[in-house]
């Protein structure tokens, strides 16, 4: 008999201990005890009945009933009884009415071998829910944070860390390249993610994110912790380089040499932990071109050309800092732009010239063809500023006229025709538009002008789904390194001047409407 055969009270012992080892609720290892021995005895007394157990806190005693529901005339004996015969089972069932319940108390019963091991299995799964939930909610506020713990096991690649209540997971891809981790080492890494899972480690941990080399800042530098000094950016290529952005709060501070520390000895410390990774520290400024000549040391940059609306930058340098600011395989810049945030062209002194004489060339000729004026106008207008037909035809007579050569007259003359040049060209894109068979869900997207509608049909984007389902640098254009050469890919609206954050918005606005369902 499952009361007689066991010490009553060592069952309240057990539970007592699972909970101490587990750090989890003594009353939650009851109640799974309880739905484990309930379990069991649907196999001896039959899978139809409602079975609930109660173990008594104070003495283990252990209660098995069947719950059965009150009606006029039960059908199911197994669930259903009567009010008579449920009043005669119990004094304390005097007050039961229709539609309650009672329980009906069933024998003692030998557990069999199936029977135990059922109840093993439904005891050891709650226990594990309970475990991964303790876990789960100790360490979500850890988040964000640096943990330290003791590689317990290797397991694919993957180093499974002891974090003393739980386990943590730093995967192949989040660990530094050729680090040598043991079993038995100590080690630090970032958590970067908690999250509840069904199987498997709950707790994500990274080497290789950026934050971690921040974090491992915050701890070496205490003007950073006082927030005397600002972490701006940063940007990694694991076990090789890094460059962090720092900017001072307090401005009689030296943020770098705050970093560095006496004789390198606060950077140093972030390196070793790092396995050697060499780290750039870069003095953040307000202006674009200042940053981005720091970050592209030791490089010697010789100007800047800026431009905030589409977040891009032309670094102008000489032939033989050329290959110090791309770095090998496209290192130092690739790292520049991830902490500026902005596209960042290199090119020589010779190559910007050129560019520069063929764009003013481009402009010259586009005034001249459409606009019918001769060269020398057309160059005249490039000079002052005007790029494109649309900036003559919102351009006012007297902003015209301040241009010397240019007369009421002709002032006029160039706005009408720039007026009737766009009206044209509209007309002849709303046709192309048509021909090329653009969905009107694509057409009546926001953001998309005619111009850009016929260059996506052009590259057989015609629905608003095939839009969806774009990166934003097909749509803004990059670099890519091959071999070492950096190579310029064109984006498919580059030529409307589309910045990176506009083409998101684009791209995530159409992916809401295609898949908001």
């Amino acid at each position: 008999m499952l009361n007689k055969r066991a010490d009553k009270l060592e069952l309240l012992r057990i539970a007592e201990a699972v909970a101490l080892e587990k750090s989890i609720d003594k009353e939650l290892i009851i109640d799974s005890m309880e739905n484990g021995i309930a379990k069991a005895a649907k196999s001896k007394f039959g899978q139809d009945n409602e079975i609930k157990v109660l173990i008594n806190r104070d003495n283990g005693d252990i209660g098995i009933f069947r719950k059965l529901v009150i009606v006029e005339k039960p059908e199911n004996i197994n669930r259903e009884i009567n009010l008579k015969d449920a009043l005669s089972l119990d004094d304390e069932n005097k007050d039961k009415k229709i539609g309650d319940e009672i329980l009906q108390p069933l024998p003692s019963f030998d557990f069999g071998r199936i029977a135990a091991q059922t109840a093993k299995q439904v005891i050891s799964f709650n226990v594990r829910e309970a475990e991964r939930e303790r876990q789960y909610n100790d360490f979500i506020d850890k988040k964000d944070l640096i943990l330290s713990g003791i590689v317990k096991r290797l397991e694919f690649g993957n180093v499974i860390v002891d974090l003393g209540k739980a386990e943590g997971i730093i995967q192949k891809n989040e660990m530094i390249p050729r680090e040598n981790i043991k079993a038995g080492d100590r080690t630090k890494a970032y958590c970067y993610d908690v999250r509840r899972e069904t199987r498997g480690q709950q707790i994500f941990l990274s080497r290789a994110h950026p934050k971690f080399m921040e974090k491992l800042f915050i701890q070496e530098v205490p003007e950073i912790y006082d927030g005397l000094i600002e972490i701006v950016s940063s940007a990694r290529d694991p076990g090789s380089r890094a460059k962090i952005c720092v900017k001072a709060i307090d401005t009689s501070l030296d943020p770098v040499g705050a970093c560095v520390g006496m004789r390198g000895s606060r950077v140093q410390a972030v390196v070793n932990e790092l396995q050697g990774e060499k780290i750039d520290i870069v003095n953040w400024s307000e202006d674009p071109a200042i940053v981005v000549s720091n970050a592209l040391s030791p490089a010697e940059v010789l100007r800047v050309n800026v431009d905030n609306d589409t977040k891009k930058l032309d670094v102008i340098l000489t032939e033989e800092n050329l290959s110090k600011a791309i770095g090998r395989r496209g290192q130092n810049v690739r790292l520049a732009t991830k902490l500026m945030h902005y596209e960042i062209n290199i090119m020589t002194d010779q190559e910007d010239s050129e560019r520069r004489q063929m764009e003013f060339k481009e402009k010259t000729e586009n005034f001249v063809k459409n606009l019918e004026l001769d060269e020398t106008l057309g160059q005249l207008l490039v000079a002052e500023g005007f790029s494109s037909i649309d900036d003559i035809k919102d351009s006012t007579i007297e902003a015209l006229t301040r241009i010397e050569g240019i007369e009421d007259e002709t002032a006029k003359a160039l706005i009408e025709r720039a007026k009737e040049f766009y009206q044209k060209d509209q007309e002849e894109i709303s046709n192309k538009i048509k021909d090329l068979g653009l969905e009107n869900e694509l057409i009546t997207h926001e953001g998309l002008t005619p111009g850009m509608l016929v260059t996506l049909g052009e590259q057989k984007i015609l629905k608003l789904m095939d839009f969806a389902d774009l990166a934003s640098d097909e749509l803004t254009g990059g670099y890519d390194v091959v071999k070492g050469e950096k190579i310029k890919i064109k984006g498919y609206l580059e030529d409307f001047a589309l910045s990176r954050k506009e083409a998101d918005e684009l791209i995530m606005s159409a992916r809401n409407k295609i898949y908001k369902d």
